[in-house]
C-alpha cells in the first residue's frame, strides 16, 4: 500500500470512528458559545483543507522536501500513534467527552491515564498526526495547514482551560499546576 493511501485511511478511520462514537457522552449541563468558538473551528477547518495533499496538487505547488518511501511509512506510523493517543484519551474520558467545550452531568477532573501526561491528550494526538501528515506531504500548503491546525487547537485548549477553571474551580487549578497542557514534560506554570 502506498504511503499516501495509508495516510488517507488513517484519517478516514479517525473521522468515521469519531463520528460514530459521538453518542457516548453524558448530557450537557453548560456549553461555551461565543464567537471565539467559530474562530478556532475556522482555523481547524481551513487548516484541514490546506493539509489535504490535493490542495497543493490543484495549486500546482511542488514538494519542499522529500522524505522517501521509508520516511513516509515512518511518518504514517507516527500519525497512527497520534490517532491512537486521541482514542486513548477519548476512551479514558468516557461519557465526559464532548466535541464542544462543555460541562457534562457529573463532570469531574480526570487526571489519570493520558490525562496524567497532558491535560488535552485528544488535541495532542491530533497535533502529532497533523505534523506527521504535513511532514510527509512536504508542501507549503500542508505546512500552513499544520500551523493553522495548531493555532486552532491551541485556541480551543485555552478556551477550555478558562471554562473548566471557572466550572471546576480549585481542583482544575491544582491539575493545571501538575500536568502540562499539550506537550508532555513541558514545564507547567507555578503559582
Amino acid at each position: 500500500m502506498r504511503p499516501g493511501v495509508l495516510f488517507v485511511l488513517i484519517w478516514l478511520f479517525w473521522l468515521f470512528s469519531w463520528i460514530a462514537a459521538a453518542g457516548w457522552s453524558a448530557p450537557e449541563v453548560k456549553r461555551v458559545s461565543t464567537w471565539d468558538v467559530w474562530a478556532y473551528r475556522a482555523l481547524i477547518i481551513v487548516g484541514a483543507v490546506l493539509l489535504n495533499h490535493r490542495t497543493a496538487a490543484h495549486l500546482g505547488l511542488p514538494r519542499l522536501w522529500h522524505v522517501g518511501l521509508g520516511g513516509a511509512y515512518a511518518l504514517a506510523g507516527v500519525a497512527a500513534c497520534g490517532i491512537a493517543f486521541t482514542w486513548w484519551g477519548r476512551l479514558h474520558l468516557g461519557k465526559l467527552w464532548s466535541g464542544s467545550i462543555t460541562r457534562k452531568e457529573g463532570h469531574v477532573v480526570v487526571d489519570t491515564g493520558p490525562y496524567a501526561v497532558v491535560r488535552h491528550p485528544i488535541y495532542t494526538g491530533l497535533l502529532v498526526a497533523i505534523l506527521a501528515s504535513a511532514a510527509a506531504s512536504a508542501t507549503a500548503t500542508a505546512v500552513a495547514g499544520a500551523a493553522l491546525g495548531w493555532a486552532g487547537f491551541w485556541l480551543k485548549a485555552r478556551m477550555e482551560e478558562r471554562f473548566l477553571s471557572d466550572e471546576l474551580g480549585g481542583a482544575y487549578a491544582l491539575y493545571r499546576r501538575r500536568v502540562p497542557m499539550l506537550v508532555p514534560f513541558w514545564p507547567t506554570p507555578k503559582g
